[in-house]
This record gives C-alpha cells, structure tokens and sequence, in this order.
C-alpha cells in the first residue's frame, strides 16, 4: 500500500504487468522517431503530474508513444499535451503554457494530471485486461487525493468508463445506470464512506489530433470545462491568461 503521492509514483514506474504493453513501450523507445532519434526515451510507466493536494483532477487514456513515453511526463512533448497545457494555463490551472519536457519550468496549480493506462499502447488502444490490470493504480491515486480532490475532469469515453469503476472502489458511489460520457456532461458523485467527500464529475472530448484537427473539440470547449471544473473544485484563477 502507498502512502503517499511520491511513492505511488516511485512505484508504479517499476510495473511490468502488462507483457504486451512493456514490450511495445520497450520498442518505441529503441526504434525512436526520426525527429528524436538523438533523445534517450523514457519507456517506462508514466506517473501522474501535480501536486498531492490536487482539488482537480484531469484522467486522460494513455501516454503517446512518442510523448509521455518518450519524455516520461504525462501530456508532455506531443500534441494533445500542448493543446491540454495551453488550456489549463488559460484557466490558471498552470503557471506556463507548454510542456516540452522534465524540468522545463511546468507547475500545475491545484490540479494532477493521470490517465487509466501508464504505459503507451500500441494504437492507443488498452485492451480490457490491460486496463483492469493498471486500475490498483488509479484507486490508490485517487484514495491518496481524497482529502481534497473536488472535481474530475475525464478526456474522453474511453476514459471515462475506466474511470467509473475505479470511483467505485475509491469510495464514491456509481449511480445505476452509470453517468453516460458526454462533452460537457456533469454529474456529482457523492461518498459511500464518510471521509469522501462529493466531486463533481465533468466529461470533456480528448484533445487528440483527431478531434483538435476536424475542430470537434476547439479551445475554446476545453477551457470552458476545465473552467468549470475549477470553479467546482474551489481553485483560485491567480495567474490566468486571456
């Protein structure tokens, strides 16, 4: 059992739980992409990013292959990152407005980024068993961020049914039917156990090139969640950027 926000991290980059996953992760770190092929890539599981008194909490899918696997840092150095950076700085959820890469400058403010998988998958996709494999993780991650997470913000339905289930075991009650993924839905989840308290449940689009290119998901519709998902979690705006 972790204790505390550093040594889930510490630990979980260690996993090797998934034979499929190590392998691919393994590969895309020594083939590279040309245009980082003098870069030493991570390949390893990625930890979630921010602080551990998060009030928000954004989940994504999985890290890109040449992104957070490539650099080790979620939503860091591909393009859903920099539209996802971009957005939360917007919102004084960050104090900059790009993640290039470790030691940069980045600073989330009241807000920790994860995702339901830690390492990149081939094609984006998790199998089930893959998911189900990783999700100790997320409820670990989310019993430790308890004591003053607020609001999640999920990019995506993939996401967003990983996610459902690991809520439950954390300690907040799942209605039945389940809440249904939609841009810009909004559910509170309340405690199923006294020391939860209720978060507020946002469901967003994934910034993938797929929905940022075709414009299904413009900047403007991330801030507007990610705004309100700030709000909901009592975070302050100090430092946004109009």
């Amino acid at each position: 059992m972790c204790r505390t926000i550093a040594e889930l991290d510490d630990r979980l980059t260690a996993c090797r739980a998934c034979p499929r996953l190590v392998a691919w992760r393994e590969q895309v770190a020594r083939d590279k992409r040309a245009a980082f092929r003098d870069e030493n890539y991570w390949g390893k599981p990625v930890p979630g990013l921010g602080p551990d008194d998060a009030r928000v909490l954004v989940v994504g899918l999985a890290p890109a292959a040449h992104g957070g696997n490539r650099t080790g840092r979620m939503f860091t150095g591909d393009r859903a990152g920099d539209v996802l950076i971009a957005a939360m700085y917007a919102e004084g959820m960050s104090n900059q407005p790009t993640s290039v890469r470790p030691g940069d400058g980045l600073r989330l403010i009241d807000t920790r980024v994860t995702a339901p998988v830690h390492c990149a998958p081939p094609d984006n996709k998790p199998t089930p068993d893959e998911r189900d494999n990783c999700r100790h993780w997320l409820v670990t991650e989310l019993g430790l961020l308890a004591p003053t997470l607020r609001s999640i913000v999920v990019l995506g339905g993939w996401g967003w049914q990983a996610l459902l289930p690991a809520l439950a075991e954390s300690g907040w009650a799942v209605p039945k039917p389940k809440p249904r993924f939609g841009h810009g839905v909004r559910y509170e989840l309340v405690g199923s156990r006294p020391d939860r308290a209720p978060v507020q449940l946002f469901g967003c689009y994934h910034p993938s090139q797929q929905n940022t290119f075709t414009g299904r998901l413009t900047p403007a519709m991330l801030e507007q969640v990610l705004g309100a998902a700030r709000d909901a979690g009592g975070g302050g705006r100090a430092g946004a950027r109009r």
